[in-house]
């Protein structure tokens, strides 16, 4: 059934509503990538082999954040949808299962990781230098210990924005950061602990973090969404299969695209110590250009999702024109400003002449294409999971990153030999094919039939 609004005032969101809920996101992912920054810098202190450590691990990590925000992607779309539909109860039940599902992961594959994690990091990075294993092995340590207080904090922020509650995300996030840089500086300029200090230092800041948002989330008197007793196990399959049908072509999506990285994390540990600093700074930098996108990108869960939900189709055009737009004008802003500044930013880390002339190199033609594919690329997709299409999603992305980050970028970094730059020539690739795909999929219209609610009207 097709919706049409015509006149604005009906609207269930506008353009306040959108800025309050991308700029404390915002303000969220911009602390987020500064302590991030900061990290490197204070890690960069103890040489290169640390930050090369943290850099290889780093890689791992994300595979496990990234896996649990599947999960937090999932019941996001799921919540939001249902308070669309108006079900609220239905909507709370979807919480204590999220809550479920990604405090089982995290404890299952980060104690399986502990386990085998001499095994797995020589599997993966080969024949790396001694010190550097050394740095990626105690660094690691910590920092899976620390993935079930992760899990409570992806969780808390996914029932947060899924009511438009983004500025509680904020106010910890602060906190969390806070705890992080100061625990940095008492182990690595205190007791010397290199890159297991950053790791213990992450993993008490994340401890914090989720004790505070468990105290809000719970709370019935704050939040419409809230987790219910928590302690009590209420099981309700109906609720777990509408996450996990988001959830698992998010998981599979975020996962091979991640091992690909990880892959290419592995080429590019053989190019030398120099440019796995490099591939470090890049990785921070990229990371500050995208905070616009990525700050528009988890608003358009929510509003899309509730959009879709009231089955306002109408409305979820918009609001997704909007969103592009948005993105792709401070985005604009965020890559001059790196393209400009980078020679100045890059004398703040401690890293040789040669690691500073791949990063800078690779850096600036990373602005350029940032600029240009970056929103279509990947804020364009989140809004088709909002929309309930994540499997879609999946299929497109997942066969585009294997044959472009991985095979193609592989053929020009090592059989090339175009070192960093042919890595990341890959991965620049695979946005052009994703702008490709999803520009086309998004104009069908195809994605208005994906929803709860539309689902449920047909069955």
């Amino acid at each position: 059934m097709k919706n049409t609004l015509l006149d604005k005032e009906d609207f269930m969101f506008d353009n306040r509503y959108l800025f309050s809920l991308a700029m404390p996101l915002m303000a969220d992912t911009a602390l987020s990538v500064a302590v991030g920054v900061a990290d490197t810098m204070m890690v960069a202190q103890a040489g290169e082999a640390a930050v090369s450590g943290v850099s290889c691990m780093g890689s791992i990590q994300n595979l496990f954040i990234y896996l649990l925000m599947a999960f937090a992607t999932g019941g996001s779309v799921v919540a939001s949808q249902l308070l669309g539909m108006k079900q609220e109860e239905r909507a709370r039940k979807s919480v204590k299962i999220l809550f479920y599902l990604t405090l089982s992961f995290a404890i299952a594959a980060s104690s399986l990781f502990l386990v085998f994690r001499e095994e797995i990091i020589r599997s993966i990075f080969g024949k790396i230098e001694k010190d550097v294993y050394h740095s990626t092995i105690s660094y690691s340590i910590p920092i899976m210990i620390s993935m079930p207080a992760y899990a409570i904090i992806s969780s808390a922020n996914a029932l947060c924005r899924s009511e438009g509650n983004s500025k509680v995300t904020m106010v910890v996030s602060i906190v969390v950061n806070a705890v992080n840089i100061i625990g940095n500086a008492i182990f690595l300029f205190v007791f010397k602990l290199g890159a297991l200090g950053v790791g213990i230092s992450s993993c008490i800041s994340r401890y914090v973090g989720a004790v505070i948002m468990l105290m809000y989330v719970t709370d019935k008197d704050k939040n419409r969404l809230y987790l219910s007793e928590p302690l009590k196990f209420d099981f309700d399959w109906k609720c777990c299969s509408l996450i996990l049908d988001q959830a698992i072509p998010v998981a599979i999506e975020k996962s091979l695209f991640h091992i690909g990285k990880i892959i290419i994390s592995s080429t590019i540990a053989g190019f030398g110590t120099a440019t796995i600093a490099a591939f470090a700074v890049f990785g921070n930098i990229e990371t500050i250009i995208d905070i616009p996108g990525t700050a528009f990108s988890l608003s358009s869960i929510t509003i899309i999702g509730q959009c879709c939900g009231g089955k306002r189709y109408d409305e979820a055009t918009y609001w997704s024109k909007r969103i592009l737009l948005y993105s792709y004008l401070l985005m604009w802003c965020t890559s001059s400003l790196c393209f400009l500044s980078i020679p100045n930013i890059i004398k703040l880390y401690s890293l040789s002449d040669e690691a500073v002339a791949i990063a800078v190199k690779v850096i600036r033609i990373d602005c350029i294409n940032r600029a240009i594919t970056w929103p279509l690329a990947f804020v364009l997709p989140n809004i088709l999971h909002g929309a309930g299409d994540a499997k879609t999603v999946m299929v497109v992305a997942v066969l585009d990153m294997w044959i472009c980050r991985v095979i193609l970028a592989r053929i020009l970094g090592v059989n090339l030999g175009l070192g960093l730059l042919g890595t990341q020539m890959g991965m620049w690739a695979d946005w052009i094919v994703r702008v490709i795909v999803f520009v086309p999929l998004f104009a069908s219209g195809r994605w208005k039939r994906k929803g709860i609610a539309e689902k449920e009207s047909l069955s």
